[in-house]
């Protein structure tokens, strides 16, 4: 099976364990997903994450985070830039999420990090995704 867009995939399946309440979800490992996962963790998303294998492939488990009532701590994930529309932003035009309530991801040449680090470091890149 091959994925035309696996970060979507990976937004996908985090949105549909939040809406079912799991505590954990596990997604097909790339570099760039642990990134992402990385900066969930960093910013508060999500409770946790780690590598694993299960038989014989590597994934990611992705530990999701809710509040006090059984409120997500993500209420939203989108994607921006999908492989037929790429969203690409320059240092000067890095999108606020919610009036900075939300974080977007970036993909830039110093790697990948949130529109805040990018604003900061003065650097654009490809949007990934909005999450709030």
């Amino acid at each position: 099976m091959s994925l035309t867009d696996p970060v979507a995939d990976f937004l996908a399946r985090i949105r549909n364990a939040i809406k079912a309440r799991h505590q954990k979800v596990d997604v097909p490992a790339s570099k760039l997903k642990m990134e992402i996962a990385r900066i969930l963790k960093e910013e508060g998303y999500v409770a946790n994450f780690k590598a694993t294998e299960e038989e014989g492939r590597k994934v990611i488990r992705v530990y999701l985070k809710y509040g006090t009532e059984n409120q997500a701590a993500i209420s939203n994930l989108q994607r921006v830039s999908r492989p037929g529309c790429r969203v690409y932003v320059s240092r000067n035009e890095i999108p606020r999420v919610l009036g900075g309530l939300g974080i977007n991801i970036l993909t830039t040449p110093r790697g990948v990090m949130t529109g805040k680090q990018a604003r900061k470091e003065g650097v654009g890149g490809e949007v990934l995704c909005e999450i709030y």
